[in-house]
């Protein structure tokens, strides 16, 4: 175990956040702080702290009375957030084709590079952490380009609220055929080309697909069926 009260935070904060997007962690589970504090042998201050940063990432839901855990899978929320999503990140890319310099589409270009090039899969069949941290990158680096930073701020924000549901739909659908690199791909072609009507339309397609798999998948099964076989 890590020795400094940041490094330890760190060391449950990213094990947690694992056992999270992986399907350790049921919807709606609590998690106690006494028994955490008891499995990776540090203070409750710590165990606080790394649970609030998970918080803030909107994978867990903290309330007075209850504590902490995890967040519910609602199809209506899935619906919401995805809805507003496409909103949101529409004009945010609609704005970054019109105002993006020559060093917005360096940016695009190398962060396009360094996903295509990141396995999207751990040996276990997991989602890799690396591969997922340049996915962000690659989403972020075509929107910096708007110039407003209110409006990055609120797309990174619910990006950030959708991983879980990522996460699940990675598990639970049968969609492991899908062609992620292409649709990237076009992203990064129709980006740079400015042809801000397709570019929208395939992020559109890229973001619903995962939401709207998910939410048949919950319809089938019933939404308190949606957990990790």
């Amino acid at each position: 175990m890590a020795t400094t009260p940041v490094t330890r935070t760190e060391h449950v904060y990213e094990i947690l956040r694992g056992e999270l997007l992986n399907g350790g962690l049921r919807p709606g589970q609590k998690l106690k702080l006494v028994e955490l504090t008891e499995r990776f042998g540090v203070s409750q201050s710590v165990i606080r702290e790394a649970l609030t940063r998970l918080t803030e990432q909107d994978l867990l839901i903290a309330s007075p009375q209850r504590g902490f855990r995890v967040r519910d899978l609602s199809v209506e929320d899935i619906a919401e957030l995805t809805e507003t999503r496409i909103q949101v990140e529409s004009i945010a890319l609609r704005l970054a084709l019109e105002r993006g310099d020559l060093q917005w589409e360096t940016e695009v270009l190398a962060a396009h590079h360094r996903l295509e090039r990141t396995p999207v899969t751990r040996d276990d069949g997991t989602v890799s952490e690396d591969w997922s941290t340049s996915h962000r990158d690659f989403h972020q680096a075509l929107l910096n380009g708007c110039g407003n930073r209110r409006l990055e701020s609120v797309a990174n924000s619910l990006r950030d609220s959708a991983e879980l549901y990522r996460r699940w739909y990675w598990v639970l659908t049968d969609d492991h055929q899908r062609d992620l690199a292409r649709e990237h791909r076009q992203l990064k072609e129709l980006a740079l080309a400015r042809d801000a009507g397709q570019a929208i339309a395939v992020l559109t397609g890229h973001i619903d697909r995962a939401p709207a798999l998910l939410i048949a998948y919950a319809r089938e099964h019933g939404v308190d069926d949606l957990t990790v076989p």
